[in-house]
C-alpha cells in the first residue's frame, strides 16, 4: 500500500472516531481490504453480544477479505471498546485508535492515543466528547493484537471455498444479512 492510500485510510477513522464519540458513540471495528493496491471497502462489526458473539463477530469480518482475495487488510478498533465486548483485559494504550496493516507475511501495528473531553450531554441525553489526538506511538512490526483482531488477521488470507459462481457477490449479501455494515468502493460494487 502507498503511503498516500494509508495516510487516507488513517485520516477517514480518525474522522469518524472524532464524530462517533462527538455523537457519543464508539465506530465498530471496521475491516478495510486492500487488492492490488486498491482497496475492496470498509466493512463495520456487526451488532454483537458481550462476549463468545463479539469475539465471533469481530473475527468475521476477514470474510469479506478471504472472499475479495485480499493481500492486505487494514483493521481499526478501539483499545476499551474490544476488551469489553470481548471481556478481555485492556491492553495498550486507552483511549486508542488501533490500526493495522497486515499482509501474508506479517503486520504493522499503529496506535493513535487520544484524550477525551466531555461535552453537553445531547437532547437524546446521550453524553458526547471531543478528541485531543496525541502523537501515535511508533508503529510496532509483528505487535500484539487482541486475539480477535489477530484471528481476523489471519482468517483474512485463508481463501473462502464456496460453491458459488461468485463467492465474493455472494459473501457481501450474507454479510449485510448478517447485520454488518458493508460499503464497497465503486470498482467492487456488485
Amino acid at each position: 500500500m502507498d503511503t498516500q492510500t494509508w495516510d487516507a485510510l488513517v485520516a477517514s477513522m480518525k474522522n469518524a472516531y472524532a464524530s462517533g464519540l462527538g455523537e457519543g458513540t464508539v465506530p465498530r471495528p471496521v475491516i478495510m481490504p486492500l487488492v492490488r493496491g486498491e482497496l475492496v471497502g470498509l466493512v463495520w462489526l456487526r451488532p454483537v453480544h458481550v462476549g463468545e458473539d463479539a469475539l465471533t463477530g469481530i473475527a468475521g469480518l476477514s470474510n469479506i477479505a478471504a472472499a475479495a482475495g485480499a493481500d492486505e487488510v487494514v483493521l481499526a478498533w478501539e483499545t476499551r471498546d474490544v476488551a469489553t465486548a470481548c471481556q478481555s483485559a485492556v491492553t495498550g494504550p486507552a483511549p486508542c485508535l488501533n490500526m493495522v496493516h497486515a499482509a501474508q507475511d506479517g503486520h504493522v501495528l499503529h496506535q493513535l492515543p487520544y484524550t477525551e473531553h466531555p461535552l453537553a450531554h445531547s437532547p437524546e441525553d446521550q453524553a458526547s466528547v471531543e478528541l485531543h489526538w496525541l502523537p501515535a506511538l511508533e508503529p510496532q512490526p509483528g505487535g500484539e493484537l487482541a486475539p480477535p483482531i489477530q484471528a481476523a488477521v489471519n482468517y483474512s488470507f485463508i481463501p473462502l471455498e464456496l460453491d458459488h459462481p461468485s463467492p465474493f457477490g455472494v459473501t457481501v449479501v450474507l454479510m449485510e444479512d448478517d447485520g454488518y455494515t458493508v460499503h464497497l468502493t465503486e470498482a467492487f460494487a456488485r
